[in-house]
């Protein structure tokens, strides 16, 4: 497949199920976020590969950080959220881990480190496997971020879930390129 046709046929998963990329297949995802560009080759980004039981406990570690903001959580929303990590047979977080006071602002930082989860969201599409790039508010809680043995200046840009996806993905259906690009004439 092309660069162009993978960029284009790829589509989120929200439901994934096993069989997760093999070992040498993780290897080629990680590897492919390691070409993304990097201003300064700064190489600010963190990665943490979860899976199996250790998702069980990445489920425990974003309950305690639910109960310490809301002790009164419904039990029904607990299982909820110690059920997040197991939406996938595995889970990569990718972090920056900025380079303070660097001419390169901590900004371009954090960009270099999605172009990096997007490189792996595309890696795992030419495999044929499915992936869904999440966050939300796990993503910017404190003992989240220490349970996972990241440094508070740290930020997560993404848990991104890769397994085989469920569902077969709905076409995209590409809006007019009008609507977001046009020819700049010089006059402001």
């Amino acid at each position: 497949m092309s660069a162009i046709q993978t960029i284009r046929n790829r589509r989120s998963s929200p439901k994934l199920t096993t069989p997760a990329p093999t070992s040498d297949q993780l290897n080629l995802i990680l590897e492919s976020a390691l070409c993304a560009p990097d201003h300064g080759r700064l190489q600010p980004w963190k990665f943490l590969v979860i899976e199996g039981e250790a998702r069980i406990a990445l489920g425990d570690l974003y309950l305690k950080a639910a109960l310490e903001e809301s002790p009164d959580l419904s039990e029904q929303r607990q299982q909820r959220i110690k059920a997040m990590p197991l939406r996938a047979p595995l889970v990569v977080v990718a972090a920056t881990r900025p380079v303070e006071g660097h001419k390169v602002p901590v900004l371009e930082q954090m960009i270099a480190t999605g172009a990096a989860v997007q490189n792996m969201l595309l890696a795992a599409e030419d495999l044929g496997y499915g992936a869904m790039w999440r966050t939300g508010e796990m993503a910017y809680k404190s003992i989240v971020k220490t349970g996972l043995g990241l440094d508070e200046a740290d930020e997560i840009i993404a848990y991104l879930y890769l397994g085989t996806a469920v569902l077969e993905p709905s076409p995209r259906v590409l809006e007019p390129l009008e609507n977001y690009c046009k020819q700049w004439d010089g006059i402001g």
